[in-house]
């Protein structure tokens, strides 16, 4: 009778472990991708464990590219993206959603010895895509008021993102057509060009701001595009010297589409998940409120019922 009752006792124990590692893997949220957008993601989920401890997140950042990747092929339920969406990805059955608005900034060091001419007159559309994809312009004093010759050192992603993307489509490029040193990942971007004094590349805003002080971080400087192409920086285009001021350029539209872009998570097809579409209908209401804070540009009202719309 005892080692009949023992057996019961484990076969209900093994039943029940499995029912639990059921529920943990149900509650399980995996998300990769783009680096733009892993700081916002990680504060919301963050937030959300504070509501809903039940669930658990797993947040890698990768890239855009990986993020997409890892999304079509099923590896995760979400992938983090910063670009806008090809016909090539949408026909392989991408769904994706909205979330807030960055933008990608040129950025050189604050080493850099022309700074305060470069901060002054800034650079135009044509000046950047002459440094970056047609390498006709391969020395600070063809740009600047200087007869001081110093070479330009250029430095790129070395991997499919979304911040490379968005800032050739600036140029008019793609992210494969961009000149320079290769370095993978946004915050090696950012530590190779804070360390070149004649280094020049782009990075998303996070890594060029501290979001808890809204100050640029050490070693980074912002070159302001001169968008009027009138050869100097108007009041209306100096908007860099802190986060919250490049944020309402963004918001405003003061700061050029691209390299500002929407941000978005990508599935392969509409998740099936229940505790994925609540924390992505979580993000795009509550969750707002986190965005601007974070160091972002939150949807206007208008763009987030359409988002909410898409979930049904």
């Amino acid at each position: 009778m005892k080692t009949r009752i023992a057996i019961l006792i484990l076969i209900y124990l093994v039943i029940f472990s499995a029912c639990v590692s059921k529920k943990r893997a149900e509650e399980a949220i995996n998300v990769s991708g783009a680096f733009a957008l892993y700081p916002m993601v990680v504060r919301w989920s963050e937030q959300y464990k504070k509501e809903h401890p039940e669930i658990r997140f797993n947040i890698s950042a990768g890239g855009a590219g990986k993020g997409m990747a890892d999304a079509l092929s099923g590896t995760v339920d979400l992938g983090m993206f910063s670009r806008g969406i090809t016909k090539q990805e949408k026909d392989k059955g991408v769904w994706w959603i909205s979330l807030a608005i960055d933008a990608v900034l040129p950025t050189i060091s604050s080493d850099n010895p022309f700074l305060s001419q470069l901060r002054a007159e800034g650079l135009s559309q044509d000046e950047f895509k002459s440094i970056f994809i047609d390498g006709s312009i391969n020395d600070w004093a063809e740009v600047i008021s200087s007869n001081n010759k110093a070479g330009i050192m250029v430095y790129t992603r070395s991997d499919a993102c979304g911040a490379a993307e968005t800032w050739a489509d600036f140029l008019g490029g793609k992210q494969e057509n961009l000149d320079g040193i290769g370095i993978y990942g946004d915050p090696g971007l950012a530590e190779a060009v804070s360390k070149d004094m004649y280094g020049i590349g782009f990075n998303n805003t996070n890594y060029v701001f501290d979001i808890n002080t809204g100050k640029k971080r050490p070693g980074m400087e912002v070159i302001p595009i001169d968008i009027n192409n009138n050869g100097k920086i108007d009041t209306v285009e100096s908007f860099y010297d802190s986060l919250n001021d490049l944020l309402k350029a963004v918001g405003n539209g003061i700061y050029p589409f691209p390299p500002a872009r929407e941000l978005y998570f990508v599935s392969n097809g509409k998740p099936v998940k229940q505790a994925v579409m609540d924390f992505i209908r979580w993000t795009l209401s509550e969750g707002q409120k986190y965005v601007l804070e974070a160091g972002y540009v939150p949807l206007d009202q208008a763009e987030l019922n359409i988002q909410l719309k898409n979930l049904d």
